[in-house]
């Protein structure tokens, strides 16, 4: 008979018969897979009439949480997409991604899929932040302790959050202890070592949530092998309005000075004249990679990417950007606003030229805690950040968003934007983006526009001068 056991993330198969996803294991003398098949293994034994003794999965005492979540009193009534969102993860097996805006109730829809498998469950996400909001949620749900994995804690429990680098720490021991895997941000999962905490897991059941599929280095096709891929997704348009904020994008154009538009000039000419000269075309991130290894072994290469990188620093930090914010600024005094740079640099200048407190990845963990907690009573009407609060903040009174400097990331450009966009009574959204004129931010402001599909009656630019 065949026997599978667990061991270290990976599944031993004795018997001598060779399953799917499985090679041969010299010191074990076993055929071994990655944890992540045992469900299909099980499956190709059952529908093989192949008797089998599993021995895999030693899931941690889990009481009925399906009970315990109704009696708790916290259920919630589901929204129309979020029942279709559980329902086509349900037809799926209980395996796949759902792509659902910031702000439309992904943690709802999380707590709702681990109620329904009533199995123990382990929820990954990648902030610490984010950690404490859906530790405190979960316990709301189900009235019981929940474990923590994370921020120097260690409690498992028949219903643990966790972060990214700690699950990945402890892949191989957790493998085999929880039927469910919820992965809260899962757009961070094929990351060369996140990956490692679907492939080292027997758990039969998986849930995606997010809201930007794609990754661009493509590396979101790994998602359909490690969580079972995108089985529902609804865009910003369809809700804004109905269960998040209207909203509306205003693009603000910036004028180099003088001197930074000759200074611009002459680093970007050094740039392209590199590749005309060598034919090189860049349409993407992967071709834009070859440059940069390029220029380790070529000076010629080098001194066009540091021009290349000189010229959008002065495009991303123009002086005039200041003024256009202060315009802004002025005409939301009442409002409270988010200030979305890509630098350090702008973060620490705009601080201090309007006296906003700034949060970037130095800012200490009780300190950011601090200025975000007055930012939501009101002490704080305004807060600058470079790329560190672009995920797991949960603060509905923010209603404006200004992007001061960014990449052309769609997932950042999304994320931003769904920072303002909670659903609160008589509020309307607004997100500003200041772009230098006549500069490559242009082209990035145009490529980050795309992530926005909009609708009639929904989100819109309302204004580009």
């Amino acid at each position: 008979m065949i026997r599978i056991s667990f061991k270290q993330g990976t599944l031993l198969i004795e018997g001598n018969i060779r399953v799917p996803n499985a090679i041969w294991d010299e010191r074990s003398e076993s055929f071994r897979a990655l944890a992540l098949y045992y469900r299909d293994i099980i499956n190709y034994l059952k529908n093989s009439k192949i008797p089998f003794k599993d021995e895999v999965l030693d899931l941690l005492p889990c009481p009925d949480l399906a009970a315990a979540y109704e009696a708790s009193g916290k259920k919630l009534k589901l929204r129309d997409y979020q029942a279709e969102a559980l329902a086509s993860w349900g037809e799926n097996e209980r395996w796949g991604v759902l792509v659902l805006p910031t702000g439309s109730g992904k943690t709802l829809v999380g707590i709702r899929a681990i109620a329904g498998c009533n199995t123990p469950a382990l929820v990954v996400v990648p902030t610490l932040d984010l950690l404490e909001q859906w530790k405190k949620q979960l316990e709301e749900a189900f009235s019981m302790e929940i474990g923590k994995l994370g921020g120097g804690e260690k409690k498992i429990l028949s219903v643990t959050v966790t972060t990214y680098d700690s699950a990945y720490i402890h892949a191989e021991t957790l493998g085999n202890r929880f039927g469910l895997l919820v992965f809260d941000e899962v757009h961070h999962l094929p990351a060369a070592g996140y990956r490692s905490i679907a492939e080292f897991s027997a758990a039969p059941y998986r849930l995606g949530l997010t809201a930007t599929y794609e990754r661009e280095d493509e590396l979101h096709s790994e998602l359909n092998r490690l969580v079972g891929g995108k089985v529902y997704e609804k865009h910003v348009s369809e809700l804004a309005g109905s269960h998040l904020a209207p909203y509306r994008i205003e693009r603000v154009a910036a004028a180099l000075t003088d001197e930074e538009r000759e200074e611009y000039d002459n680093y970007y000419s050094i740039y392209t004249d590199y590749l005309r000269k060598t034919g090189m075309v860049l349409r993407g991130p992967m071709d834009f990679q070859k440059l940069v290894m390029r220029s380790g072994r070529d000076p010629e290469a080098r001194k066009a990417l540091l021009a290349r990188n000189a010229a959008r620093d002065l495009a991303f930090n123009t002086e005039s950007k200041i003024e256009k914010l202060k315009e802004i600024l002025e005409a939301h005094r009442e409002d409270r606003v988010f200030i979305f740079t890509e630098h350090n640099r702008l973060v620490h200048q705009i601080s201090r030229e309007f006296l906003i407190p700034a949060i970037t990845y130095r800012t200490p963990a009780k300190e950011r805690s601090s200025i975000l907690e007055k930012f939501r009573n009101g002490k704080y009407r305004a807060v600058v950040t470079s790329k560190v609060l672009d995920e797991g903040i949960d603060v509905p009174e923010a209603n404006i968003g200004i992007i001061a400097s960014g990449t052309g990331s769609k997932l950042s450009y999304i994320q931003r934007l769904g920072r303002i966009l909670r659903k609160k009574e008589g509020k309307e959204a607004i997100l500003y983006e200041i772009i230098s004129k006549e500069t490559t931010e242009a082209g990035t402001a145009r490529r980050r526009k795309k992530a926005i599909s909009t609708r009639k009656g929904t989100g819109k630019t309302i204004r580009e001068n």
